[in-house]
């Protein structure tokens, strides 16, 4: 199954022998609809407030030799604002006299639409570094350093403060992220595109071009792009591209490439000093062996950083009204490398379980984990820790122990093997679980967040079978001796209930007025005697213990 999580590295790194011969283009000033350039300057951000409770910001201009060096500026609260630029001559439009602006003496700038007396000029540094602890000095701190270029409208309508240090640390930052200035300038990040073909192809192939005369040396790229893509990354010698959030790309550059994700460098691939459009692009279609382009883009910045945004493919034809329209920019999660995890009945891995199946809590189960890479490099998949995730209305959350499976064949390349056991669920009554592990992607001894693979689980609990009854198998013998056995026990009781009638004899009939004597007695049965009852002769009561003791007189 698929997962939300990691990175994957695919690089290509044995040079194609055949010879493209592949479609080249001009490029002009169009903007690439793939490939978003935003250039970074050097600035800082702070919480300092001096005492007379004014903010402290420093604009840092920069100008190209085209433009005309005149902006506005409108500022709505009290702040001191300090201006420095390496060009000495420029004009600005102050529509407000709540801020104090200080420039440099040596500078001759001109200020439209403002009393003088707001104006400061002083002694200070040229330098950024310098220009920082003196600002520090002189009011006490620096809220804000900001490098702008081309500078055309600047508005500070907000409080300019950040939570965090009072200390201006000197970077390389994103003036956008600062909410309290607008800033409107000319394109201050000129560059130059053209698209051979429609976008038609399976898999993009980019080429991004950075002149020798250009000032870029460092160079942040961020993916977007879900797709195979494939790019070719040219500079002057000591560039160094940062690649974020790498997926199913395959690189190729003349530059070091560092992997943000587990900070590994990797060397230069490939020697090319000459930055001409066509021989950059033909040695693109040489490598990838591919008949065109999807773009090729040429950049230029006054700056020594830049971030660029390979995107998605947003279109599906090229034309003047797409090219001249800003895209859009968003910002992915974390680089993700696509996972898989596999569960097996068996440890030797022969047997894939199905999706659909249950598994009972008595079982252990075997699992695979691996990820998709292609090239040289060989990467390790280390897995953290797991977890089980109940779906049900009342979510239950158990750690899952595992124990790592050894595997030494060829195909546990890029995957490692594990196994659990399910005792833990026995007692719960849930039976819809995901099953989800945390893993590192290591190259090397160095290892970067994999993120997570999850992989839905039902569990069931094991029948209880009842204790085994014996049962017992008759044949045609045992069938005949019971039949046999019961007839003689039968006989049996048909004889003796004959011989004790015989033995005790029975009367052929009562009668109900006699004297009921001894019918079991083997002596001939006796005559009722005709004596009167003693209640019918009172006399004789006395003579009736001798008559019943010896019952033969009265016989005589």
């Amino acid at each position: 199954m698929e997962s939300h999580v990691a990175v994957t590295v695919l690089l290509l790194c044995v040079i194609g022998t055949s010879t493209g011969s592949g479609q080249t283009c001009v490029p002009t000033e169009n903007e690439n609809p793939w490939i978003f350039v935003k250039e970074m300057q050097t600035g800082c951000w702070t919480s300092f407030i001096g005492k007379d409770n004014k903010e402290v910001h420093i604009i840092n201009l920069i100008f190209t030799p085209q433009d005309d060096k005149m902006f506005s500026i409108n500022v709505t609260r009290p702040m001191n604002l300090i201006l420095t630029s390496a060009d000495t001559t420029f004009s600005a439009y102050y529509l407000n006299k709540d801020a104090s602006i200080y420039v440099s003496k040596n500078s001759s700038f001109n200020f439209h639409g403002q009393q003088s007396h707001n104006i400061h000029k002083e002694e200070m540094p040229s330098d950024d570094e310098e220009l920082v602890k003196w600002a520090t000095q002189r009011f006490g701190g620096v809220t804000s350093f900001t490098t702008i270029q081309n500078l055309k409208q600047l508005h500070v309508t907000e409080t300019g403060t950040k939570a965090g240090s009072h200390e201006c640390v000197l970077g390389n930052e994103d003036t956008s992220e600062k909410r309290f200035l607008t800033v409107e300038t000319v394109a201050s990040v000129p560059f130059k595109s053209c698209f051979p073909t429609l976008p038609n192809s399976s898999e993009d192939l980019h080429v991004i071009n950075i002149p020798e005369s250009s000032n870029i040396r460092n160079v942040s790229l961020h993916m977007e792009v879900v797709e195979k893509t494939s790019l070719l990354l040219r500079g002057p010698q000591g560039t160094l591209w940062t690649i974020m959030n790498l997926k199913h790309s395959k690189l190729f550059s003349n530059n070091e490439i560092l992997l943000d994700h587990m900070r590994h460098r990797i060397p230069p691939m490939f020697s090319l000093n000459s930055d001409v459009a066509e021989i950059v692009q033909k040695k693109a279609l040489e490598y990838f062996k591919s008949a065109s382009l999807t773009s090729y883009t040429e950049i230029t910045a006054e700056g020594s950083t830049i971030a660029l945004t390979l995107q998605k493919r947003a279109i599906n034809t090229v034309s003047d009204a797409v090219l001249k329209t800003s895209p859009t920019v968003t910002t992915n999660g974390p680089h993700l490398m696509p996972l898989n995890m596999q569960l097996y009945n068996s440890p030797d891995f022969r047997s894939p379980l199905d999706p659909n199946a249950k598994v009972q809590s008595n079982r252990r189960i075997y699992a695979e984990i691996t990820g998709r890479t292609l090239g040289d490099i060989v990467l390790t998949i280390k897995v953290m820790q797991c977890f089980l995730r109940s779906k049900g209305s009342c979510p239950v959350v158990k750690e899952l122990p595992f124990m790592t499976e050894t595997c030494s064949s060829s195909s546990c390349v890029n995957s490692t093997r594990l196994s659990f056991s399910l005792d833990q669920l026995q007692e719960l009554t849930s039976t819809a679980w995901d099953l989800e592990c945390s893993v590192k992607i290591c190259y090397s001894e160095k290892c970067g967040d994999g993120g997570r693979v999850k992989r839905y689980l039902e569990v069931t609990q094991p029948c209880l079978q009842p204790p085994p009854t014996e049962c017992f198998d008759f044949g045609l013998p045992g069938v005949l001796g019971i039949a046999f056995g019961g007839f003689l026990i039968g006989v049996l009781l048909i004889g003796a209930l004959w011989f004790i009638k015989i033995k005790t004899g029975y009367p052929t009939g009562l009668d109900m007025s006699s004297t009921v004597g001894c019918p079991c007695s083997g002596t001939k049965r006796q005559p009722v005697s005709t004596n009167p009852s003693p209640s019918e002769n009172s006399s004789a009561n006395a003579s009736i213990g001798s008559t019943q003791s010896t019952p033969t007189s009265s016989m005589a």
